[in-house]
């Protein structure tokens, strides 16, 4: 038996799911297959970042993902503390909700984060997939494909029904690799992977257990539960209780100590204890699933070898520190999908393509090293409160060290306090969610005087502060817009992407309108142009856009259909001949045209 179809996604978690969104989205259909036995079964990744949910506004799924969501008001906390029920020792605002940084997170972007459970992301994104063409089979293995690597003639796929135990292959013209950590497609095109030494076993217990009682004063979503007064099982160390479900579903995430072997295997009743003893009353609690993860740092040196592509937790494997796992997933997806359209439309040369490995590989490099480095923040604070001596009577000295009027306790209570702030990187690190900056053949900078340079607080950290700018290569900046006579405020995102090209301008660039019409008709590339400023078609109430423009009125920023800016003129051009020729020239550069 042989199945045809032009797209082939083997994995149907974020990574798969969501490209296959995006590819429906331009109206191409193909099949995606999953060996899993349906969508996930265990929360796994849970906050959902404005990056993220910028691509899903492009189709329309952000609002449908914000149904079913808990909003900011449940993740403004996290906090460290004794148990659920007994004493804190600090926290720290988290998401947006610093007093100090909101105002940063609200000029960023239209969208706010959210806590979004991986159950609730996946079958949202499965059900979309499918709806607009997508055929989707769980219990379904890739066994392996050949052809595909020199970027020509087909790919013939092997894959087993795991129910009825049959064979049977798929002919594509592109496979899509995103299954996971275990990824057989990474396995058997051998992509070269770095590789560093990984930070041990977490086991996620999930539970079910109303703590409504006690979030009133505690609210957040993230609890780090420390108990260096009294022994501990060696399979739960200390650990994290994270909100699933406000706030009758949680998941313990416990930590182990470091030399604890990675097949033990504790009964219910251990884990069921030890819940107990991170609960700290008599709250009833229900142990749903209990699952197992390695701390790794992995990341491919190459996602893509002629017509296969690799995405996701398969290419980028790494902590949940700063919840940037299936944000990148799907920022991943949101990148390629444009580019495997406009070449199967013939709207771009196959060149396009080689730029997704050029343009996300770095992005993955940098938060594997960021997130990893999140988990490693953390051991300042466990060190400070004492905790990471094996004997409990060494550990009662050091925590006590912290309420001691002695040298001693000073220096220890600066080192707690110090620790606690630095795990702002970890959950305010905006500049690590939104800050992205792609290079390549896809962006053009040779018409900028200097190369790209952050400033201000980017400048100094740029794991916590994001600047925006219109530099080539950079997000396009959110700014809210209206009309003379105004409705409904819309931002600067929402009139970039949905599959077309954008060029923004404004007062004196009226001749980028009729150029973007020409080389739109020359290219068969469609090309929006919007007009911003005093009277034009959108109006810069607030000036938010002038100030972040980053040209003149006249200039013209162009953006493609990912909403990164591709290049930028500082003025408008000589004569109208000259802005068509110049915006043709680079154009045909950022489509990956060899003679641009």
């Amino acid at each position: 038996m042989t199945a045809r179809s032009s797209f082939l996604i083997v994995g149907a978690g974020p990574a798969g799911a969501a490209l296959a969104c995006f590819l429906a989205s331009y109206g191409l259909k193909g099949i995606m297959i999953s060996a899993a036995p349906g969508t996930a079964n265990t929360p796994r990744a849970h906050i959902m970042n404005m990056a993220a949910l910028e691509c899903l506004r492009d189709i329309g799924l952000d609002k449908e993902m914000l149904r079913v969501a808990s909003d900011g008001d449940s993740m403004v906390h996290t906090r460290w503390c004794h148990s659920m029920a007994g004493e804190e020792y600090a926290r720290i605002h988290s998401w947006g909700h610093g007093p100090t940084r909101k105002g940063e997170y609200e000029m960023a972007s239209p969208c706010d984060p959210v806590d979004l459970p991986q159950t609730e992301l996946e079958p949202i994104l499965v059900r979309s997939a499918t709806l607009g063409g997508f055929k989707t089979r769980f219990d379904t293995t890739l066994l392996r494909f050949d052809g595909g690597l020199e970027g020509d003639g087909p790919i013939t796929a092997t894959v087993k029904d795991n129910i009825s135990g049959q064979e049977y292959q798929i002919r594509t013209k592109y496979l899509f690799g995103a299954d996971g950590a275990r990824s057989q497609v990474i396995k058997q095109l051998d992509l070269p992977l770095s590789a560093k030494p990984g930070q041990g076993m977490a086991i996620n217990v999930l539970v079910r257990a109303d703590l409504s009682h006690l979030i009133k004063h505690r609210r957040g979503n993230l609890h780090w539960v420390v108990q260096p007064d009294r022994e501990h099982p060696a399979f739960g160390w200390q650990g994290i209780v994270r909100m699933v479900k406000p706030w009758d579903e949680w998941m313990f995430i416990l930590l182990p100590n470091p030399d604890c072997d990675i097949h033990i295997q504790p009964s219910e009743e251990e884990y069921l204890k030890r819940v107990r003893d991170f609960i700290g009353d008599d709250t009833p609690a229900e142990i749903v699933n209990v699952s197992r993860w390695f701390i790794n740092e992995i990341v491919a040196e190459e996602y893509s070898r002629g017509n296969v592509f690799c995405l996701g937790d398969a290419v980028h494997r790494h902590p949940p520190m700063n919840g940037l796992g299936s944000n990148t997933c799907i920022q991943d997806a949101f990148n390629l999908a444009w580019k495997i359209a406009f070449v199967e439309r013939g709207m771009a040369p196959k060149e396009l393509l080689s730029t997704f490995s050029t343009e996300r590989q770095p992005v993955g490099r940098s938060i594997t090293e960021r997130a990893n480095n999140g988990f490693r923040d953390h051991f300042r604070v466990w060190d400070a409160m004492g905790t990471i001596p094996q004997d409990v009577e060494a550990r009662k000295k050091r925590f006590a060290e912290l309420q001691a009027p002695t040298p001693e306790g000073r220096a220890r209570r600066r080192a707690f306090q110090d620790a606690i702030e630095g795990t702002s990187h970890e959950f305010h690190g905006l500049g690590a969610e939104m800050g992205q900056l792609y290079s390549g053949p896809g962006i053009i900078t040779a018409d900028e005087p200097e190369p790209y340079k952050r400033s201000g607080r980017a400048a100094e950290d740029d794991v916590l502060y994001y600047q925006p700018s219109t530099y080539p290569g950079c997000r396009l900046p959110h700014a809210w817009l209206n009309k003379a006579i105004p409705g409904e405020a819309k931002s600067t995102i929402d009139l970039a992407g949905h599959g077309a090209f954008t060029l923004l301008t404004g007062i004196g660039g009226e001749a980028w309108r009729p150029a973007a019409e020409h080389v739109s008709k020359q290219l068969g590339v469609p090309i929006s142009v919007h007009s911003i400023g005093f009277r034009q078609d959108w109006e810069d109430v607030y000036f938010d856009w002038d100030r972040l423009r980053g040209v003149e009125e006249s200039g013209a920023v162009l953006v493609r259909p990912d909403r990164f800016v591709a290049w930028r003129a500082a003025t408008v051009l000589s004569s109208p001949e000259a802005c068509e020729t110049k915006l043709s020239q680079v154009m045909r550069a950022a489509l990956g045209h060899a003679d641009a």
